[in-house]
């Protein structure tokens, strides 16, 4: 693995990746596989970004019907394969949506009349072996999520990539600039003979001002890390309010009457673009968040009054809170005008962005059909 102190060698590869996030690493992954030459470099000293501040929750349930959740199930699957091969550890499985208004009751059913409600099942309170709050009426379960600690599991994925399949990393490495078959940083220059440029919503690198053409600016959260709850979960927790936010359940005609009620009775949760997901760690903690706050440029500051809304929306469910145990921001690139986007600067180039929540879930498929349209991958 080449660092800081080690200025780039005077080498060739077949892909060379900037960004060392899960897109980034999914593109090494499945190219590296091939037999590629492959190099990842990374401006910061590790992966820090979106990757690891947010839940490792692999999400397949209430993503955009059509194109886009047959794209979560793909990745999916290329997650499974990556998770055998590499030995990474999930904390559980699963999915189990909890809600408490009729309303929301209305849009499950409405969701189980589709085709993304293969796999799931409405279940009562009662058949959950959790403490659920006495609100809780119906409970959504769907068997295809996957839980992995991001902040483990993104550096043992890099240690896979360059102990068994020969990806190597340069950190504190910055790309400045891409001609040609030579990418420049300030370590030295790197060539290649194609390029994956994989940023998350760093909005001024390579290839930021092709940006605007799709519309891309930041979403902040707020993240907590709440003390070991004295139960297990047996897979991950969201709430009413997720509802109105994950399109798969929001784009149903019903979905329109609990938003309606939702604005009205929970309008600071609202405002605040709050919603529930509870995740377990493997010590017990609890990674639970989060909120929303969209911007090209966002301060780094948390705001109490957030967290607060959080944790109410937690109580609506599981009962009394554990005590705070860390607190952290959050950040992810978004737009109004796509999920996603595959650009193609030139014939060798991809320049690929999630522009959404839904990174950890889908950036397998999507680096699988950016490798597809390089011709790395039939």
């Amino acid at each position: 693995m080449l660092n800081s102190s080690q200025p780039l060698c005077h080498k060739t590869y077949d892909l060379a990746i900037v960004g060392s996030g899960i897109l980034g690493l999914a593109h090494a992954y499945l190219a590296a596989r091939k037999g590629l030459k492959v190099i990842v470099v990374e401006r910061d000293g590790a992966p820090h970004g979106a990757s690891v501040r947010n839940f490792g929750f692999v999400t397949v349930t209430g993503q955009q019907d059509g194109d886009f959740y047959r794209l979560a199930k793909r990745s999916r699957r290329l997650w499974q394969d990556a998770i055998d091969e590499m030995g990474l550890t999930t904390d559980h499985q699963g999915l189990y949506m909890c809600v408490r208004f009729p309303e929301s009751e209305a849009v499950l059913g409405a969701f189980m009349k589709t085709d993304m409600a293969e796999g799931c099942q409405i279940l009562n309170p009662s058949d959950v072996p959790l403490p659920l709050s006495d609100k809780v009426t119906k409970v959504l379960h769907s068997q295809h999520e996957v839980r992995l600690n991001s902040r483990t599991a993104i550096p043992k994925i890099v240690e896979a990539l360059t102990s068994n399949y020969g990806v190597e990393f340069s950190f504190f490495c910055t790309a400045l600039g891409l001609t040609g078959d030579t990418l420049h940083t300030n370590q030295g220059t790197i060539t290649a003979t194609q390029f994956v440029v994989c940023q998350g919503d760093n909005l001024s690198g390579l290839f930021s001002e092709r940006l605007p053409d799709f519309g891309v600016s930041r979403c902040k959260l707020q993240m907590l890390r709440l003390d070991n709850p004295g139960f297990v979960l047996p897979g991950s927790i969201m709430s009413d309010l997720g509802l109105i936010r994950y399109l798969g359940y929001s784009e149903l005609p019903e979905a329109a009457t609990l938003k309606q009620r939702l604005c009205q009775d929970y309008h600071a949760h609202i405002n605040a673009g709050v919603h529930l997901i509870v995740v377990q760690n493997q010590d017990g903690s609890l990674v639970v968040g989060d909120s929303h706050v969209y911007g090209e440029s966002l301060d780094p500051f948390s705001d109490d009054r957030i967290d607060d809304l959080i944790l109410d929306e937690y109580a609506h469910i599981l009962r009394q809170p554990p005590k705070i145990l860390e607190r952290w921001i959050g950040t992810y690139a978004t737009s109004d005008q796509q999920l996603y986007f595959i650009d193609k600067p030139d014939d060798h180039i991809r320049h690929i962005v999630v522009t959404c929540g839904a990174g950890a879930t889908t950036s397998f498929a999507i680096a699988e059909q950016s490798l597809i349209s390089l011709g790395i991958l039939s």
